[in-house]
């Protein structure tokens, strides 16, 4: 009797036609039965947004690859609760990110949050990143890819737990079990122009002046060549302000 393949469903933040996402699709077919569901474009920084507002469309490229017309927590969604799978899936990739997700990054990354969503939909789940910004060789972490969704598929993941990881460009020494680090800005984080009409616009931005947080951040492994693996916990609760709070009188 064959035994039955897995079913892993990849999503991504940079659109159905980014070559991140093409690579780990390709690699991860050694490892299961691979559907795809992600943006029909670009949605970096969308976070964990979720299109309540106005319908949504989805388009059937070919055999188990879709593009939506939403954010990526909208494709991991409408991918398990819409019927466009096969199944269940038994883990959700999301990647490969054409530049890394560290630090404060995780809070707006619509790659992690599509690997949160999954989390949240109880599917163990991974986001994957490519540290780079420019000159992309996706090859290192697809491979990196097949081998910890392979033990993610093993093993399991923590309740509620997802993991972040984030692949350096070039050599690569090993990986480290991290946590997330601080970056800390410099310059002009807003930047206000005018355009020809004489009305004023807006770039967001900032220029990175250092990381903080310490040797065991993701930050600290990524500069030292080797792989970041953060696992990221769904519960923001602080619980060691708790105590603290229960002081507060008003």
């Amino acid at each position: 009797m064959a035994t039955k393949k897995p079913l892993i469903l990849v999503s991504n933040d940079d659109g159905i036609m980014s070559e991140g996402l093409k690579a780990l699709e390709t690699a991860l077919k050694k490892v299961g039965s691979v559907y795809v569901v992600a943006p029909d474009r670009e949605r970096s920084a969308s976070s964990h947004s979720l299109t309540l507002h106005r319908p949504l469309r989805v388009q059937r490229l070919s055999a188990r690859r879709y593009a939506v017309d939403g954010t990526p927590t909208d494709c991991v969604t409408l991918a398990i609760h819409g019927g466009l799978l096969s199944g269940r899936p038994d883990v959700v990739v999301s990647g490969i990110n054409k530049g890394g997700n560290l630090g404060e990054d995780i809070s707006y990354s619509g790659t992690v949050s599509a690997a949160m969503e999954g989390t949240l939909l109880g599917i163990p789940s991974v986001a994957i990143s490519l540290v780079a910004k420019r000159r992309f060789d996706f090859r290192e972490a697809a491979a990196f890819g097949v081998k910890i969704v392979g033990h993610v598929l093993k093993k399991g993941l923590p309740a509620d737990t997802l993991v972040n990881v984030n692949v350096p460009h070039g050599r690569i020494r090993g990986y480290r079990i991290t946590r997330q680090g601080k970056r800390i800005f410099g310059g002009d984080v807003v930047v206000e122009k005018t355009d020809p009409r004489g009305k004023k616009y807006y770039w967001i931005g900032g220029n990175m002046l250092r990381w903080e947080g310490g040797e065991d951040t993701d930050f600290a492994a990524i500069s030292r060549g080797y792989i970041s693996i953060t696992p990221i916990h769904l519960d923001m609760t602080n619980y060691s302000a708790m105590s603290e709070l229960r002081f507060w009188r008003f």
